[in-house]
């Protein structure tokens, strides 16, 4: 992160980080740096990578700091990973070093994967390290993000400065943010995209960036308030919850916007809970492997904003392909593909990079299904995989959640597959909602009006204070379909 390191050793002196230990200079924040930098590279090498707890704190900063100064590649991890993730993030990426607080780097057994340094750093936390693996092994990679794992083994996506740069230019330029707006970052900073939009783009912005490090939506609401932040970006589930949790209307009418994104979404709920906080809600698409590729615009009506995930930032391609990968004309439903400046470098895969798979014309197959209107707007349907196969029937998830969703009463939806002996699949419905009435009959009635085919009801309805959610706060698809198995079963009680 050398570029991110030149601009603030340039700027004047000022409050860049406000987190639970306080404030934090600028000027603190870059002597805490080049110290890490030093203590560092004595014992690994020049171009380290540091595989670094990432908590949203003023020591993730620092870590920041650090691999520009030391012109090496930040690893991010967890605090609540295992210690089997942590050792699968070690054999994908065999850093050179590592930190972490205490408790996380004892039950990691992290001095058995490297020599634990006799002297703490960042104020106590620990630090094992050994001479570095060769520099320049990512490429111009400079952060290494692990994705969530919530269909399997976390891979850690490797992007580079430009591209983080690009992401945050395009962001700021499409909210209307200035330079010295302060910034929330509610989201875990362990992601590629919750580094580069947490993180980055704050301090590329020049204002103060406003941590929260650990998820409570009164808190937000309250921090977000208090240090007059102009934006944040999170998960539609924390967005809804802090709406839920504002003590009063219009909490949020200082803000220019709030991007959500990473999760279902349903255009009635997002509504209601930017109205309540009094700001405007900005949908976007994006991926670890191709940062925040398209968003909505504040100037933009609720139906465009709230109803369709915006359009591509300037320099970024995303089209609609069919099964054999020819482009779709706009208006027709397929396979999104997506090239731009954002796109990773690669996969770290046994100490390595393994370079994108991409199409001949260098595109990016996202695993998602997109409509890319005549207009440029883009609308994502679902995942390709998102099915549930009942009775050799295809039943298309992301189209019975959103009829589920269009109830008046039916706050937040999740529709998944149960096993079942006869047809091989049924489908089920977790639902959040105030209304203790609502069940499976009234559903039913509901989705025969929106005219969805009798054959893709949901067989049951499961009322429950809160959809189940992976550790950076996004929908565990996973979880869910456990919990509404053991529901269906009479093993656990509804909510």
């Amino acid at each position: 992160m050398k570029e991110l390191v030149a601009d603030l050793r340039s700027r004047d002196d000022a409050v860049v980080v406000l987190d639970n230990d306080g404030s934090h200079r600028l000027s603190e924040i870059l002597a805490a740096g080049q110290e890490l930098a030093g203590r560092i590279e004595r014992v690994t090498g020049p171009g380290a990578t540091l595989l670094l707890q990432a908590d949203n704190t003023w020591r993730t900063v620092v870590g920041m700091v650090a691999a520009g100064q030391l012109g090496g590649t930040l690893a991010l991890i967890n605090r609540h990973s295992t210690r089997q993730e942590f050792e699968a993030a070690c054999e994908d990426i065999v850093p050179d070093a590592v930190i972490a607080a205490p408790p996380s780097f004892s039950d990691w057994n992290a001095a058995s994967y490297r020599p634990e340094i006799a002297a703490g750093v960042l104020d106590g936390w620990r630090f094992a390290g050994a001479e570095g693996q060769p520099s320049g092994r990512w490429g111009d990679g400079v952060v290494i993000g692990l994705t969530s794992g919530s269909t399997g083994r976390a891979k850690g996506v490797v992007q580079s400065e430009g591209a983080l740069r690009y992401a945050c230019r395009a962001t700021i330029e499409a909210v209307g943010l200035t330079a010295g707006d302060a910034v929330g970052a509610m989201v875990p900073l362990s992601s590629a995209a919750a580094i580069c939009f947490g993180a980055y783009l704050p301090l590329l912005l020049g204002g103060r960036m406003v941590l929260l490090d650990q998820w409570d939506p009164a808190e937000a609401v309250r921090l977000l308030t208090e240090h007059q932040a102009r934006w944040t970006m999170c998960v539609p589930t924390m967005a809804l919850q802090m709406s839920a949790a504002a003590p009063e209307e219009g909490m949020l009418a200082a803000m220019t916007a709030l991007t959500v994104g990473g999760g279902p979404m349903d255009a009635g709920a997002l509504g209601r809970a930017e109205r309540r906080l009094g700001t405007r809600f900005l949908r976007v698409f994006g991926m670890s492997e191709c940062l925040g590729h398209t968003t909505s615009l504040p100037a933009d009506g609720e139906d465009i904003r709230l109803g369709t995930d915006g359009t591509p930032f300037a320099g970024t391609v995303l089209r609609a392909v069919d099964e054999s990968g020819s482009p779709l004309p706009a208006g027709e439903i397929g396979r999104a593909q997506v090239r731009g400046p954002s796109l990773f470098t690669g996969y770290a895969r046994g100490g390595s990079l393994a370079r994108p798979e991409l199409t001949p014309d260098g595109f990016l197959p996202t695993g998602d299904l997109v409509e890319v209107r005549p207009d440029g707007r883009v609308a994502v349907k679902g995942r390709e995989k998102d099915i549930i196969i009942r009775g050799g029937r295809n039943i298309d998830i992301a189209e019975v959640e959103n009829a589920v969703a269009h109830h008046p009463q039916v706050d937040q939806v999740c529709v998944v597959a149960v096993p079942d002996e006869l047809l091989g699949e049924r489908v089920a419905a977790l639902v959040v909602t105030s209304a203790e009435s609502l069940g499976l009959s009234e559903i039913q009635d509901h989705l025969r009006q929106e005219g969805l085919m009798k054959g893709k009801w949901p067989e049951y309805v499961f009322r429950v204070d809160a959809l189940p959610q992976n550790r950076v706060g996004k929908l565990s698809r996973r979880d869910a379909a456990e919990l509404a198995q053991r529901l269906r079963d009479g093993t656990v009680v509804p909510g």
